[in-house]
């Protein structure tokens, strides 16, 4: 597959660039500043350094590819709009270039459900979770909001608290529903789970949680 990865010199988008390029796929990583991807990687991507707030600048990136792959995040707790704001951007860009398939990286915290146990569910997520990254989680429930808008095929990949441990392959995934249990996901497993899903059709149009 031909992919372009947002986010690409995050902690989860390198597991996905380097993933992804062990499996052969092509990878274009947009990035601010293209020093920060690790030398091992940089001479095998195409680079795009773009604003991404300008969904003129990021559409030539995003043009022929088979999917889009989304993994930014934040620094710190504090009030943004990083979410949001390149989401919009984002799928702006791909509606100019007739772009469809697209994964966003979620999180699991950010709903409780019927598949939270009830500890999870009632207490760990309402009483402490969800307010400790009321910041993160009311812009990214915001990005979730409008991807799903857009009427492209998307797919949301939510993994439980996220540790910078290898790929296990043991990870489990439910579709539409939290995962009981689900304490963490590493990276390795969250990347591997990323590409499969962005080669599944079926799972557009659906959120997808996953947990190691």
């Amino acid at each position: 597959m031909r992919l372009v990865i947002f986010g690409a010199t995050g902690r989860t988008g390198l597991e996905l660039v380097r993933q992804a390029l062990d499996l052969g796929h092509e990878v274009t990583a947009v990035v601010r500043d293209p020093a920060r991807l690790p030398d091992g990687l940089r001479g095998r991507v195409e680079t795009v350094t773009a604003d991404l707030a300008d969904p003129q600048a990021i559409a030539p990136a995003i043009k022929g590819r088979d999917a889009v792959l989304i993994a930014l995040g934040p620094r710190g707790r504090g009030p943004t709009t990083v979410h949001s704001s390149s989401m919009r951007s984002i799928t702006q860009a791909m509606a100019r270039v007739s772009a469809r398939r697209v994964l966003l990286v979620s999180a699991a915290g950010l709903v409780a459900d019927a598949g939270d146990g009830a500890v999870t569910r009632y207490v760990l997520k309402p009483l402490i979770l969800q307010p400790l990254l009321k910041n993160s989680y009311t812009d990214l429930a915001e990005s979730e909001r409008l991807l799903r808008a857009t009427g492209l095929d998307w797919t949301i990949v939510r993994p439980s608290r996220l540790l910078d441990g290898g790929l296990t392959g043991r990870y489990r995934t439910a579709r539409d529903l939290n995962l009981r249990g689900g304490r963490s996901t590493t990276r390795a497993d969250l990347a591997d789970c990323m590409l499969k899903l962005a080669a599944d059709p079926a799972s557009a149009g659906h959120v997808v949680s996953v947990a190691t």
